[in-house]
């Protein structure tokens, strides 16, 4: 569960992005929570950065100009990069990976898009991946984003859970729902 500080930094850049005071075009829209999660990704991997963006005697203006060296390798989109100065300047680096996991879920809620955890027993093709995102989409009247896992246990087919709904075309379930209704006739 995110904080509360986490959840003020997330909803101002949802705001900033979907309200009508910044044009942002739908490609930047994409690509914002994935530069931010690469961000963080990248502070979590790299102890000199993490240790040069969280420590107190390390100015400002240095972290800043890190970060705008940074932010050209890195092709960060403008609006990310003025977001992440923003954290810098409020001393709250530190939260990047909470702020950026509570962003992806406001804008999630704020675009209609629903979140699918898909477990199944082998990997899927993409086509296959695509049919199932449409078939939830239909199913949910919401645009789906799909999140996959593997477990072989399912023998076969596949699990999607959107929500606290959880839809079961797997084998195991299936074996499982034929168990229960031997057991109870």
């Amino acid at each position: 569960m995110p904080s509360t500080v986490s959840l003020r930094y997330a909803r101002a850049l949802v705001d900033a992005l979907t309200g009508q005071r910044v044009d942002v075009s739908p490609a930047a829209l994409a690509a914002i929570p994935v530069q931010l999660d690469a961000f963080e990704t990248l502070l979590h991997e790299n102890a000199e950065l993490r240790i040069l963006f969280s420590t107190p005697a390390i100015s400002t203006a240095k972290k800043r100009a890190v970060l705008a060296e940074l932010a050209t390798r890195l092709e960060l989109e403008p609006l990310t990069k003025n977001f992440l100065n923003v954290v810098i300047q409020h001393d709250r680096m530190n939260l990047l990976g909470e702020i950026a996991a509570a962003f992806r879920t406001l804008l999630d809620e704020r675009m209609g898009v629903a979140v699918a955890d898909i477990t199944t027993a082998r990997a899927l093709e993409e086509a296959e991946k695509q049919e199932l995102a449409g078939a939830l989409a239909a199913r949910t009247g919401r645009q789906i984003r799909l999140k996959f896992s593997l477990d072989p246990d399912l023998i076969g087919g596949v699990t999607a859970r959107v929500g606290s709904t959880i839809y079961d075309g797997s084998v195991r379930g299936q074996l499982d729902r034929l168990r229960a209704d031997l057991m109870s006739g």
